[in-house]
């Protein structure tokens, strides 16, 4: 059974990478130009509690979902990992693609909208791919034990108060931050997250016993 301490960091590590709030937040602040204080503060509120609410789904059910489609946790552990080590390139290399960020087409449409929070805020921007993957290796890795499932819970809570935050002060990250310095938040980001991948895959391969 993981250590408590050394879990939770893990957790918190895992799901602030697979969030990417410094990451999000310029997209956030592109997409809300001209709005007022108020409106984004809104914006903001919304989009992180309706992934919030998806999160702590998958978080809860997602086990049992992969059970209902006769699906083991090995196997999802070597496919989630795949997914986040795809995510930890992008990260990497500073080229997002539509796993760590939006497309160019769905950028457009989503200037048209009237509301940005469901879309492309709250999915696929903050519960992503990647970061509903990670909630539920997360929840397989904890094994039911109760402490541990709790500290996945309060690093997912943790993590959404956190990209809030970066939402609602994104003219303040860019001016401390800048292009560069969020490029190179980025590319160290990517390189935790490609190990703790690869540890994923490592674990579903174990587990799967392929190899005897």
């Amino acid at each position: 059974m993981p250590n408590l301490a050394e879990f939770a960091i893990t957790a918190f590590t895992t799901l602030f990478i697979a969030f990417g709030p410094l990451e999000t937040a310029p997209i956030f602040g592109g997409l809300t130009p001209g709005l007022a204080r108020r409106q984004r503060f809104a914006i903001a509120f919304k989009a992180v509690a309706v992934a919030g609410v998806v999160l702590l789904a998958f978080s809860l059910f997602g086990l049992a979902l992969l059970d209902a489609l006769h699906i083991s946790l090995d196997a999802f552990r070597v496919a989630g990992g795949i997914l986040l080590l795809l995510q930890s390139i992008d990260l990497i290399f500073a080229h997002p693609t539509g796993l760590s960020s939006i497309t160019p087409t769905e950028e457009s449409e989503a200037k048209t909208l009237p509301d940005i929070a469901v879309f492309p805020l709250a999915f696929p921007l903050i519960a992503g791919p990647a970061s509903m993957t990670a909630v539920v290796l997360l929840m397989g890795q904890a094994q039911g034990d109760l402490l541990l499932r709790g500290a996945v819970l309060a690093a997912l809570i943790a993590c959404l108060l956190i990209t809030y935050l970066a939402l609602i002060f994104t003219d303040l990250l860019h001016k401390v931050l800048r292009t560069t310095g969020s490029n190179v938040v980025a590319r160290l980001s990517g390189v935790i997250l490609a190990a703790l991948a690869v540890q994923f895959i490592f674990d579903g391969l174990k587990g799967s016993r392929l190899f005897g």
